[in-house]
């Protein structure tokens, strides 16, 4: 067999890198290499600068941090709180309690440690529970040291646990173990899809590449911007998965090139100017999705926005630029192993997805109302969705900050693990009316006597009586805020860490509309001009808003109500939103590669139904296999112990699912049949205005046929 030409990619930029990459492998290769090391030693001479920013500016509860950052700088500094407990009275073991803050003072970070004796409210009514406030800057190692102290001095009757934010921390580790998981688990399935080492891990090494850079550069950029410290797992995860997803599609069009008869570098041109096309507008459109977190106005989302853009952009070019290269280098030895698998394989590729689309075809209408009908009510748990931030109480039991917590909350009531500060600007008299005011509501266990932190400002603590995560909590907070102290004499300011938490979920909430709407809308102009049709971007746009709703109801319905043993509690307040970003362009990537197919398809032969087999049938193992890949990545998010990643995990692997097996291998298909050519209609004014931009090449086209009659 001659081999087929490639002449009509020739002129596409895309083409001309391919032949670059052949002519010179070696010099890409040895480019991406100088680029890994030197990202590796600026990053190593710089350090990193990762910090979490959870400012809010025009909330009140920043601006009760900022007057507090002024006035009372102790106030928002970070603390531990080592909790004891006794059965017969805290009292009777005060010598060992003694002992105890003194070895705790001597720890490294802690600089100061108050007498839980001598404190307002420190000791329970009952006399069983009390507890010292200890002032802590120092680390994550310093906080570890904490903990083994507290460990060793529980015993005899006497419990006693550390809590705080520094020890979570320190609780949760470092992961690691999900990385490396997820990278075994990535090169099995591809073993299992080419039969060779070798092919299996061009994809990997393309991902380690620019998974590695990226994160060096995020180290960097960390000095310029304040990045979150939990991106870490994030830029790993996402980029592995990211990575090998656009390596493994032109890398599976290259093998399907090759068995089509190209030779290697006719092959890898043609899989780089159409995969590889498909690629670099699937990952724009991730990345504008990611940039519509920028209408939250929230400073950490943003700056997780741009990292997770950046590991998409790196992905993007060392897909098309390092990948090629290593086929170049490697081809010869590739080559000869898929054309051994394919002599030995039965049947003409592809055939049995034809088959399916087929199958699918004839039930297009019981497909769609079966299907659609699951995946809403999947998403139905979204309309009781409670959006916050988890508390020690949502943590295992084995841990000390959830013993602490549980402690804290037998002594002095559940809402004492998420107090509210309260400044009133005025005099004494107003602050105390103010707080006699509080002290009335039936919502209200505790308020402290005003402390004077400043010339004429006071502050509060006031304490609820539901937790902190608890909806009474919420309804607490707007409730001084809108009534109870919009009332009383004084100017009053409603904060803390509980507060915060309550705002940021309110912003979430409020500007979701706007971000949803630029997402969206900018992805479905993107698909107009790219498919040259109206209904094609409407249906991905719907099919996309189901996959994430099914994914979050789910992540709602586990997280939650607490199914399979998991602690109930809100969904994190960052998670819908960044799971949003990330999956309506990730499952535009799937609507792209597999309907560019389909268009080109489409355009060669003018029959819609033939297309739509002829496009599942070149891509559906492989876009299959990549999801598999995908959902095990983000399914590894579940082996750390932050629930935030974990629940951010259980809703990407979710909605990967859910988006390759569900949508791409029944309903669009159904759809495809039942819209037919009319799935390619656009007005003509329209056509001639937007600009001409397609993703896979276009062959000439002949004329229109008439459609064949489906058969088994």
């Amino acid at each position: 067999m001659q081999p087929k030409s490639d002449a009509r990619s020739t002129a596409s930029p895309t083409a001309r890198l391919a032949r670059w990459t052949q002519r010179r492998p070696l010099v890409a290769l040895a480019a991406w290499i100088l680029a890994f090391a030197g990202a590796i030693g600026a990053a190593i001479t710089a350090g990193s600068a990762f910090e979490d920013d959870q400012s809010m500016p025009g909330t009140e509860s920043q601006e009760l941090f900022d007057v507090l950052d002024e006035h009372a700088p102790e106030a928002n500094a970070a603390t531990v709180q080592i909790v004891f407990g006794e059965p017969d009275g805290v009292e009777s073991e005060r010598d060992r309690v003694e002992a105890v803050l003194d070895r705790v003072a001597e720890s490294p970070g802690v600089t100061s440690v108050d007498d839980p004796f001598g404190g307002f409210g420190t000791v329970s009514e009952d006399g069983t529970v009390a507890y010292a406030t200890v002032g802590f800057d120092g680390d994550a190692e310093d906080a570890a040291e904490l903990l083994e102290v507290t460990e060793s001095a529980s015993g005899d009757g006497l419990t006693v646990a550390a809590g705080g934010d520094p020890v979570r921390e320190a609780e949760e580790g470092e992961g690691g173990v999900a990385e490396a998981v997820g990278m075994a688990t990535a090169l099995v399935i591809l073993v299992l899809m080419f039969g060779s080492l070798l092919a299996a891990s061009l994809p990997l090494i393309t991902a380690v590449f620019a998974v590695g850079v990226t994160f060096c550069l995020a180290m960097l950029v960390s000095h310029a911007l304040t990045l979150p410290t939990y991106l870490t797992p994030i830029i790993f995860l996402v980029g592995l998965g990211v990575g090998i997803d656009y390596a493994l599609l032109i890398f599976a069009r290259y093998r399907s090139e090759l068995l089509n008869g190209s030779n290697r570098n006719g092959a890898a041109t043609v899989a780089l100017d159409t995969a590889g096309r498909s690629v670099l507008f699937a990952g724009s459109v991730v990345i504008v999705a990611l940039m519509g977190l920028y209408a939250l106005g929230l400073g950490s989302l943003q700056a997780v926005a741009v990292a997770v853009a950046l590991v998409v952009l790196v992905t993007m070019i060392a897909s098309v630029t390092l990948l090629p290269a290593l086929l170049s280098l490697f081809g010869k030895k590739i080559e000869k192993r898929v054309r051994r698998r394919a002599a030995k394989a039965k049947g003409t590729p592809g055939r049995r997805w034809a088959g399916w689309s087929r199958f699918i075809e004839k039930r297009a209408p019981a497909v769609l109302a079966v299907v659609v009908a699951g995946l809403v009510a999947l998403s139905a748990p979204l309309t009781d969705l409670q959006l916050g931030f988890a508390d020690a109480g949502t943590e295992s039991e084995e841990l000390q900050s959830r013993q602490a917590y549980d402690m804290l909350s037998e002594g002095f009531g559940a809402g004492f693990n998420g107090p509210l500060l309260v400044v009133t600007d005025g005099t004494r008299t107003e602050a105390e009316a103010a707080a006699a005011a509080m002290s009335g509501l039936g919502t209200v266990e505790q308020v402290s006597p005003a402390a004077e932190i400043g010339e004429g400002l006071w502050m509060s603590n006031v304490i609820g009586t539901a937790g902190p995560s608890d909806e009474a909590t919420v309804d607490l907070v707007h409730r001084l805020r809108d009534d109870v102290l919009d009332e009383a004499p004084g100017d009053q300011l409603v904060g803390g860490s509980t507060a915060a938490a309550i705002d940021f979920a309110d912003i979430i909430s409020d500007r979701a509309p706007l971000f949803l709407l630029l997402v969206v809308g900018l992805s479905m102009v993107l698909l107009t001009v790219v498919f040259r049709s109206i209904l094609i971007p409407v249906k991905a746009a719907i099919l996309n808003l189901l996959t994430i709703g099914a994914s979050l109801g789910l992540v709602t319905w586990i997280f939650q109500e607490g199914m399979f043993g998991i602690q109930p509690g809100p969904v994190e307040a960052f998670v819908p939103v960044m799971a949003f970003a990330l999956i309506f362009g990730l499952s535009m990537d799937y609507e792209v590669f597999l309907v560019s197919r389909i268009r080109e398809e489409w355009v060669r032969t003018g029959v819609p139904t033939e297309a739509v087999r002829k496009g599942l049938a070149s891509t559906g193992g492989v876009i299959t296999a990549a999801a598999a890949i995908m959902i095990a990545v983000f399914a590894a998010f579940m082996l750390n112990d932050a629930r935030l990643l974990q629940q951010f995990g259980i809703g990407m692997a979710a909605a990967i699912f859910i988006d390759a097996f569900v949508i791409r291998c029944l309903l669009v298909p159904a759809i495809m049949k039942v819209m037919g050519r009319s799935a390619w209609w656009m007005p003509k004014r329209l056509d001639r205005l937007i600009p001409h931009m397609t993703v896979e090449p276009e062959p000439e086209r002949p004329a229109r046929t008439s459609e064949p009659v489906a058969t088994g």
